[in-house]
């Protein structure tokens, strides 16, 4: 080589390098993180990064996809499908953060910059969705492998048509003015979720039950009062106990405070979010959000906005989902019915003369328990310390697959409450990063949820978290789960499992972008192993004494398994069709103007309970407002697979290798490179039959 050209190249070599360690020091998102796996660098990322890292980040993916588009060569898999696979990686970067802190960690200034983000990344992704020459590029590889002139693998093949389908569904294919109407509502759409979003954060924060008489503690075990007293402290009201609407203290209240009144306060607070007629009222917001959802749908050919979303999920249509529904409900109602006579019937023998309501159900539903079957959550919670939990988790997926899970030090968090770890296969080769993020906070959205800050591809390794908000320490108490708490974990866990254990070579099919009713698949059937008598065995630990849970009490917890299934069901199915009769109307006129009022008649019409609400109202229904659109029935979709899927593992036993390794290659590897029935045929060798789950909740 001439000396000339090799230190030419040297020294842009060497320019490159400055420039690229400059922006690191100006704004940390705009290079790849310099630490020891990749991982976002929360020490250096502050608040004013954000912004600018964005709008860099949009400016660098138009300018690829730009080249992409007007590139001068025939279109080919490598240079248009797998090129705007890789595009856009400071936005992936700063994205990944922002979003994960927006939702675990968020304050007033996040929040205001999220709603300032959300049209921006709306139309961002419609000014590539929509761009005429990169679809037509995206059309002609589309042509080209049906006529079977270019020969693509599974993987490359199921992006493409993906990925071809994802601009159709976006407008690509519509004239000038419905694109532009298109974009309008994305936009807008974009808005509207965020702010509702904030509006169910900002009623969560708001609302406290403050106790200042002992007296009105009654009922309530040491460790709820112990929590309470901790908050208080926390919230400068030493002395006092504060109970608020997070699940860990709200749940516990309702289902042991013997002050009925103070139930129905706390009950009828948390049903009500979005619902009070003050600045983070919801009501005009989901309306508007349903109507436009229905226009979008009308304009990209559909009839209705479920049939919208469902065309990429294995259900394919609201039919199919409603059908499903409907017959499950069937079952759960009169058991719901039962349970509540049974309910209705211990509140009568007590002589006070009360109809049973919604803020009852819990507490007679735990009086009945004991009842029925000698046990209260009191009485196994000192078993389910979130340290013998995590740690029976891990025993459970190293004996399924090997995997270890090792503490880290080196990797920086957002919060001192988050732990992180290297995964690492049986032979030590890295699987990818966990973080756990498990306790609630005030800028903590509630539930529970996994994610990534990076997905996986080849052989870059994913960066994966689980976000909770479980039962705090307190004092000396450590943190105690609920069994629900429990399976929660697991649960989450399986998600996790779905990124870290991906195999795939394209960001667009890796780990958890499945039809959104196959995504819950790998979650829920990590709940079943959590409550097996092999595994309580190895991780139920009495926090005190350390001995493990004695079979009795294991006995017990098997007993349990239907109990109260009628109420969980029945809430779930409520919410599910909920979602279905929000995003099935064909007409603005359907919704009318009032939508409490549309929700009310459906459940009317549909013979719900009044002692039980719907899981989740239009007001605080979070799913439907992220990635469950018409989706929320996916949980329920995915039980009949998982209820399925575990029984495979029953037959050889839970731990057989060969059914782990089975479920590992065919389900947790392999993404979306192939349709999820598919799939699940290859590893089950049949489509799943209903009858484990309808067996599993004690329908029939």
């Amino acid at each position: 080589m001439n000396k000339k050209v090799l230190l030419s190249a040297a020294s842009l070599c060497m320019i490159m390098c400055a420039c690229n360690q400059q922006a690191k020091q100006d704004n940390p998102f705009l290079a790849e993180f310099e630490t020891p796996y990749g991982t976002p660098d929360f020490t250096s990322i502050r608040t004013e990064h954000y912004e600018p890292a964005i709008l860099k980040g949009i400016e660098e993916q138009n300018n690829e996809v730009e080249q992409i588009a007007n590139n001068a060569e025939d279109p080919t898999f490598e240079n248009t499908i797998d090129a705007l696979d890789n595009s856009g990686q400071i936005l992936s970067r700063v994205s990944g953060v922002f979003f994960a802190l927006t939702e675990a960690n968020t304050n007033d200034t996040l929040a205001v910059l999220e709603e300032k983000f959300a049209p921006m990344l709306a139309e961002q992704s419609d000014h590539i969705y929509q761009n005429a020459k990169l679809f037509q590029r995206v059309k002609v590889l589309k042509e080209q492998t049906e006529k079977g002139t270019i020969q693509l693998s599974q993987e490359q093949s199921r992006l493409l048509d993906k990925i071809y389908k994802r601009f159709v569904r976006s407008g690509a294919a519509l004239d000038e003015q419905a694109q532009s109407r298109l974009r309008e509502i994305n936009k807008e759409l974009s808005t509207l979720s965020t702010t509702f979003g904030n509006h169910i954060l900002n009623e969560n924060n708001a609302f406290k039950l403050i106790i200042s008489d002992k007296d009105d503690l009654e009922g309530l075990p040491e460790w709820v009062i112990a929590g309470a007293a901790e908050e208080a402290k926390a919230q400068g009201e030493d002395g006092k106990w504060i109970f608020t609407l997070q699940e860990p203290s709200r749940l516990p209240f309702l289902q042991y405070s013997a002050k009925r009144e103070l139930r129905e306060k706390l009950y009828l607070a948390y049903i009500n979010r979005g619902n009070n007629g003050d600045s983070n009222d919801n009501k005009e917001i989901i309306h508007r959000i349903i109507t436009l959802r229905l226009e979008k749908a009308k304009l990209l050919g559909f009839d209705c906005y479920s049939n919208y979303v469902l065309d990429q999920c294995m259900a394919k249509n609201e039919k199919t989902v409603m059908d499903f529904l409907d017959n499950l409900w069937n079952y759960s109602i009169q058991n719901a019915k039962n349970e509540a006579s049974q309910l209705q019937a211990i509140m009568d023998r007590e002589g006070k003369d009360e109809t049973l309501q919604g803020w009852d159900w819990w507490y007679y539903a735990e009086k009945l328990r004991l009842e029925k079957y000698n046990l209260n959550e009191d009485e196994i919670k000192p078993y389910f310390s979130l340290e013998n939990v995590q740690k029976g988790l891990f025993y459970v997926v190293n004996q399924l697959y090997g995997i270890q899970m090792k503490p880290i030090d080196d990797v920086t968090v957002y919060d001192p409450d988050v732990k992180t770890y290297r995964v690492e296969n049986a032979d030590g080769s890295m699987l990818g990063i966990f973080y756990c993020d498990y306790f609630p906070r005030a800028g903590k959205r509630g539930g529970a949820w996994m994610s990534n800050f990076r997905e996986q591809k080849g052989s870059l390794r994913p960066l994966i978290y689980n976000v909770a908000n479980f039962t705090k320490p307190a004092g000396d108490i450590p943190s105690l789960l609920t069994l629900d708490e429990v399976e929660t974990m697991f649960h989450e866990f399986g998600h996790a499992l779905h990124g870290l254990l991906a195999q795939c070579n394209y960001y667009g099919i890796s780990g958890t972008n499945v039809a959104r009713d196959f995504v819950e698949l790998p979650s829920q059937i990590m709940e079943h192993w959590a409550m097996e008598p092999e595994v309580l065995k190895q991780y139920a630990k009495h926090y005190q004494t350390g001995e493990a849970i004695p079979d009795s009490l294991i006995q017990k917890i098997q007993n349990l398994s239907t109990f109260n299934q009628g109420f969980n069901t029945t809430e779930l199915l409520a919410a599910s069709l909920l979602d279905m009769y929000l995003h099935n109307i064909q007409s603005p006129d359907e919704l009318g103007d009032d939508i409490m009022a549309f929700e009310k008649a459906k459940m009317d019409n549909l013979g719900l309970i009044p002692q039980i609400a719907p899981r989740y109202r239009v007001t605080y229904f979070n799913h439907i407002i992220g990635g469950y659109a018409a989706g929320y029935y996916s949980y329920l979709w995915a039980e009949v697979l998982d209820a399925d899927a575990f029984e495979a593992f029953k037959e050889q036993g839970i731990f057989d290798q060969s059914t782990a390794n089975a479920f590992r290659t065919n389900i947790l590897e392999r993404g979306d490179s192939d349709d999820p029935m598919t799939l699940y045929r290859t590893f089950r060798g049949a489509e799943p039959s209903i009858e484990p789950l309808l067996k599993n909740r004690g329908l029939k």
